[in-house]
């Protein structure tokens, strides 16, 4: 099924919106808690294993946090490049899908497409009921086509995947105390957001090494499914 994917501006208003309901609540105890210069070594690792919490959790139930949710977009699992090529290929060729014979089931009192291109060139008419014309550019889709900012997803992902992704964003948080590690992990935030810019699919670090998208959310309620 193609998707539009998120929008940068949504994906980042998400992030801040969800740092700011786990990372507020979090400084606020700990301060209540520690005093001094421990606040600031204790407080980035409390904030870390609490986004990875949060995060994980309601991925793994929902697709989506509340950040998601404000931004209206989620998160699903991105299917392999081969497969969602295959799916493509089949589209644009009008090969048969699951071995159906190429019948167009969509069209009223349909007849099933199995006439040899001989005998219709022959006849000097056209493909019956939606077939490639002669003159038809192979290749070329004329319906059901990914448009540009669309992909090929899957559905929500699984609790594994939903941890690893949780985890690759929030874990570098832990070590900002640390200031070699500090600074690497910074290094890594500003990697992490120009990957996004990178290929065709929106992915950032996280979402590469999960296997997920982010993309915009459907109005199901609205349309009924």
């Amino acid at each position: 099924m193609a998707v539009p994917l998120a929008e940068p501006g949504q994906r980042l208003l998400a992030r801040v919106v969800d740092t700011l309901v786990v990372g507020v609540p979090v400084i606020v105890v700990v301060r209540e808690l520690v005093s001094g210069h421990m606040v600031d070594v204790v407080a980035p690792p409390a904030v870390a294993g609490c986004m990875l919490l949060y995060e994980a959790v309601q991925l793994a139930l929902w697709g989506r946090t509340l950040g998601k949710r404000f931004a209206g977009i989620e998160v699903v699992t991105a299917l392999p490049a081969a497969e969602a090529g295959k799916a493509d290929a089949e589209e644009a060729s009008g090969a048969p899908m699951g071995g159906l014979g190429g019948i167009p089931v969509s069209v009223p009192g349909f007849v099933p497409v199995t006439a040899p291109p001989e005998a219709e060139t022959a006849s000097g008419g056209a493909a019956p009921h939606g077939g490639a014309s002669e003159g038809a550019v192979p290749g070329e889709v004329e319906a059901g086509e990914v448009e540009a900012g669309e992909v090929e997803a899957g559905g929500h992902p699984g609790v594994l995947q939903c941890v690893l992704r949780a985890a690759v964003y929030s874990l570098p948080i832990a070590v900002r105390p640390i200031p070699v590690l500090g600074v690497l992990a910074s290094v890594f935030w500003v990697v992490n957001a120009g990957v996004l810019f990178e290929g065709t699919r929106r992915q950032a670090v996280h979402d590469r090494l999960a296997g997920t998208l982010v993309v915009k959310r459907a109005r199901r309620d609205s349309q009924g499914f």
